[in-house]
């Protein structure tokens, strides 16, 4: 199959935590276009169960929607940060909670139409409270949940952000 032939790229704006980039581009007709293309780094999310079954999730507010919305802890990588330490920094972070178990669960494109992000996925366990607070920029509310009630939070929309959704579903339904 033929793919796109990078004519040429050039970055517009650097901001903080994006960068956006047009792409000038041909296609296997011969035609031209051009692509815009978030450059975001790579970020985590965390799925935190406790022994009891309960699922830690963070209702914030989130200004792009200006919005609260449900979700799983998650956060992006530093520079010269590992996915598995950002996961541990961004639980205790979002949560107070640290975790004795980090599983890896893969990962997932957020939006490869538009975006360079990859979301890497962790399983935490074995979960102690820490003293640490949260970010002095989040606003934000931890909630326990039952993991049985996930499927019909998911279903009526009560949790309706992407990486919630994936996360949740991969740790149900045991996807790796």
């Amino acid at each position: 199959m033929e793919t796109e032939k990078l004519i040429r790229s050039e970055t517009i704006y650097s901001g903080k935590i994006l960068d956006l980039r047009i792409d000038s581009i041909e296609l296997p007709s011969g035609r031209k276009t051009i692509r815009e293309i978030v450059q975001h780094r790579d970020s985590v999310a965390i799925i935190p169960v406790d022994d009891a079954e309960n699922v830690f999730l963070v209702r914030q507010y989130r200004s792009p929607l200006r919005q609260m919305l449900l979700e799983i802890p998650a956060g992006k990588t530093e520079p010269g940060e590992s996915p598995l330490e950002t996961a541990h920094r961004e639980l205790i972070e979002e949560t107070r909670y640290s975790a004795g178990e980090m599983e890896d669960l893969g990962g997932i494109y957020l939006g490869p139409g538009y975006s360079t992000e990859f979301l890497h996925l962790y399983y935490a366990t074995d979960l102690k409270l820490t003293e640490n607070a949260l970010d002095d920029d989040e606003i934000a509310q931890v909630l326990h949940v039952p993991l049985d009630q996930i499927p019909e939070m998911i279903t009526s929309g009560e949790i309706c952000d992407a990486k919630s959704v994936a996360g949740l579903l991969r740790v149900i339904y045991n996807i790796k």
